[in-house]
């Protein structure tokens, strides 16, 4: 049941998480490279935190199995920015089609730089400690 638990919620959790920080940062982005401060819009430091947050906790279902963090790592860091190399053009589109110019503009900077992969390898990193943790003996 752990798995399961775990397994759903990475997979259920990480999207949302993800969309969040990015959308929070995207609103901060554009701000900033308006006004030059991140202080107009408290909405987008919100989402930023929250986004942080939910990702924390999609860390911590690791301490239940593994498998929730790694799932959700491969399947929305790993697997999304491998794509976004192998066909940049292709997933743009995707992506502006499915997600509108606010929550695009910061999912493609996301891909460009790397970050979704980044936090893709880290979820399974999470994932993988949580396992091995759980594995080790008690002994100091």
């Amino acid at each position: 049941m752990p798995r399961v638990i775990s397994g759903l919620g990475g997979f259920l959790l990480t999207p949302v998480a993800l969309g969040v920080t990015i959308y929070g940062g995207s609103r901060l982005q554009r701000g900033f490279s308006q006004s030059l401060t991140v202080t107009e819009d408290p909405l987008g430091l919100v989402l930023l935190v929250v986004g942080g947050l939910l990702l924390v906790g999609v860390a911590f279902l690791g301490a239940l199995s593994g498998l929730g963090p790694a799932l959700g790592g491969a399947v929305w860091g790993v697997l999304p920015g491998v794509a976004f190399f192998v066909s940049p053009r292709d997933v743009m589109s995707f992506i502006y089609d499915i997600g509108g110019s606010g929550l695009g503009v910061g999912l493609v900077t996301w891909l460009v730089m790397g970050a979704l992969v980044g936090s893709g390898f880290l979820l399974i990193g999470a994932g993988l400690v949580g396992t091995l943790a759980r594995r080790r003996s008690n002994r100091v």
